[in-house]
């Protein structure tokens, strides 16, 4: 990616072979170990050092140095320590030989190396798995693997990717064409086209060529794999492609969802801190800051503990600041993110559709059978309300009241009970009732809910912000705009106010104007707090979403920083959780709320319990408009389903609700 040395350890000064394995040797001798002396010298040797060291412990003592740590030390440090001392070409090849040994294949492991591995990395490792195990790498493979997924593995064993950096102008068209008459363009996929090209041709062609694809499709790579392919083939193309684009952003993804979530892949993190730390630990570093606003070292230091974190910071080599400026290549890569956030149309793909035949007078008839008489059939409630679309409820509503004399919404939260009443409810409600209903519970009683707030005027469009407007005065007979006034203030209420407008321009990006915007916004980090947040609140508050992506790519190439990162370090409280809020929306919609699900329910399992209320207002809102889009980002981004989080999550009817408004178990 960089020019130069990027990686975090290298050779140390004045090494002295046989001094180190004397002090490996006194520090392994008698009873106990001393694991400090240990770890800080083999982490601060390089690899090719450390072979050295092996070759002198067994001169002077006659005894193997691995063997001897095997013996001394425990669990994770010993592994990692262990690791640190293979040559790389044979500790890729053990990896190999793990993940297809046994009754299971870790098909992530194959992924992560044969993806992200230099063809000369990949004969060297073949070499290695020769040597160590006398068997044939590719074979082996082949053995454990199948289908498309298995193919594409075999090209990428060959290590025959040109690595020329020649890019054939003539070609880049011609492939992107080829790549879109494979997949998008027609019925079914032809696989082998993707195979070919992707396992195939340089790192520089295919970036120009992802690029003349986006031109041509008005998508990304990634979206026509995602939505063209499937299972572990769809996982193994997804990284190749993000290899392609920046193996260190890939090992930032890596390690993030090593540590993210319940529990930690350890074996993900030893081998991608080992195998990186001599090449682009630097850049991991960067792009994981770029990525998720916390330094790679905090979150070692927050995941992991005793000699294993030690040792683990030792080889991650520093903790960066979060609003410093980037490194070159970082900041190349933080343009390049908002230009494909930009370039992309994303088709937002609800999880709810109009029901087939549908007859709201026979929907009325079987919710009154459902709760008439003694008990409330709460399965068949379930099974018409999440199977209909909104329109259709609202002329069940009505057919209620018409063929019935009856209220179906006083007779549902009579007969209806807790989290299941509310979800019904907030089903039955139109969108414009259930955004005013949400914003009055989040301003109501003794605090405020500021996430909530900020959720939904974030993510409305204006024409929803309106009706919301007018169901809220309806309902409550006082103005959205009053109640935000009186329950909040200071800049955020200044903020919440501005959208509730319900004005925020729309269209496509003006280029000069945007380029204006950023350098505004980038003058206005030097200024003093106050002046700096109603800078930014006069933009992100009214710039088309659009033009905002043009924004915030300039503000990157006009101050070298990300308008994210400037945002967490500068500002605070509920203010900075509002810009924050919109600058994810912009870049993600589907993402920020992902995120926003996985907050939701992630609390239960620190012990305080699933808000569900905000599970509740999302799964209702977006079942409609993007909840597709919402489980894919869910899965990319915590490798589990929304499905089962909420399986494991919630329980009874309430759960069968959620799911069927999920719609699917990815």
């Amino acid at each position: 990616m960089g020019k130069g040395f990027r990686g975090t350890v290298m050779d140390y000064p004045d090494f002295d072979a046989n001094s180190d394995a004397e002090t490996l040797y006194n520090a392994m001798k008698g009873i106990g170990s001393d694991k400090e002396t240990i770890l800080d010298l083999i982490t601060s040797r390089s690899n090719a050092q450390r072979q050295e060291i092996a070759a002198a412990y067994k001169s002077l003592y006659g005894k193997d140095l691995i063997g001897d740590l095997k013996y001394e030390l425990t669990g994770k440090f010993e592994r990692l320590i262990v690791c640190l001392m293979r040559p790389p070409a044979y500790h890729d090849a053990k990896e190999i030989k793990d993940a297809i040994k046994g009754a299971g294949t870790n098909e992530k492991c194959l992924i992560e190396i044969l993806a992200s591995r230099t063809s000369e990395q990949i004969h060297d490792m073949k070499a290695a798995y020769k040597d160590a195990y006398d068997r044939d790498m590719e074979e082996d493979v082949i053995g454990d693997t199948s289908g498309h997924f298995k193919k594409m593995l075999v090209v990428l064993l060959q290590g025959t990717r040109d690595e020329s950096g020649v890019v054939n102008a003539d070609l880049v068209e011609e492939d992107a064409r080829e790549l879109y008459a494979a997949g998008e363009e027609q019925w079914g996929t032809d696989e082998a086209t993707f195979i070919m090209l992707l396992g195939n041709r340089s790192v520089t062609h295919l970036r120009m060529v992802f690029d003349e694809y986006q031109k041509l499709t008005e998508k990304s790579i990634e979206e026509s794999i995602k939505s063209e392919l499937s299972g572990d083939f769809e996982r193994l193309m997804l990284a190749v492609v993000q290899c392609i684009r920046s193996v260190p952003m890939f090992f930032a993804k890596r390690l993030y969802k090593s540590m993210k979530g319940l529990g930690t892949a350890d074996n993900t993190l030893i081998r991608i801190m080992i195998s990186r730390s001599e090449l682009d630990m630097l850049d991991i570093r960067e792009c994981f800051r770029l990525q998720y606003e916390k330094s790679l070292y905090s979150m070692i230091k927050d995941d992991t503990s005793g000699e294993y974190k030690r040792t683990l910071l030792h080889l991650c080599g520093g903790d960066d600041d979060l609003a410093g400026e980037f490194f070159p290549e970082a900041a190349q890569i933080a343009y390049k993110m908002w230009e494909i956030s930009a370039m992309t149309k994303v088709q937002l793909r609800g999880t709810i559709r109009p029901a087939a035949d549908f007859d709201p007078a026979s929907d009325a008839k079987a919710l009154r059978k459902a709760m008439k008489g003694f008990g409330t059939d709460e399965d068949a409630i379930i099974d018409i309300v999440t199977q209909r679309s909104n329109e259709q409820r609202q002329q069940i509503r009505q057919a209620f009241k018409s063929n019935l004399g009856r209220d179906l919404m006083a007779d549902l939260k009579s007969e209806l009970s807790k989290n299941l009443c509310r979800l019904i409810m907030g089903l039955m409600m139109t969108p414009a009732e259930f955004d005013s209903r949400m914003m009055k519970k989040a301003m109501e009683g003794a605090g405020t809910d500021e996430h909530a707030l900020i959720e939904v005027l974030v993510t409305r469009s204006n024409q929803e912000i309106q009706a919301m407007n007018e169901a809220f005065q309806e309902a409550y007979h006082k103005s959205l705009e009053d109640a935000i006034s009186s329950d909040t203030s200071g800049h955020f209420c200044q903020l919440l106010v501005s959208l509730v407008q319900g004005a925020r321009e729309e269209g496509p990006a003006d280029n000069e104007r945007a380029m204006v915007d950023a350098q505004e916004l980038g003058d206005a980090c030097n200024a003093d707090s106050d002046d700096m947040e109603m800078k930014f609140m006069s933009i992100l508050c009214t710039r088309s979403f659009p033009h905002l992506r043009k924004v915030f790519q300039e503000f990157v190439k006009c101050t070298n920083k990300d308008i994210e990162q400037i945002i967490k370090k500068e500002m605070s409280g509920d203010f900075k959780n509002a810009c924050y809020a919109i600058v994810r929306s912009v870049k993600n919609q589907p993402s920020y709320l992902a995120d926003r699900l996985y907050k939701a329910m992630k609390v239960l399992f620190e012990g305080l319990g699933t808000d569900d209320r905000a599970l509740i207002r999302i799964m209702v809102s977006r079942c409609e408009v993007d909840l597709f889009n919402i489980r894919k980002e869910f899965k990319d981004t915590y490798e589990a389903s929304l499905h089962d989080f909420i399986q494991g999550d919630t329980s009874g009817d309430y759960r069968k609700a959620l799911l069927l408004l999920c719609g699917g178990e990815d």
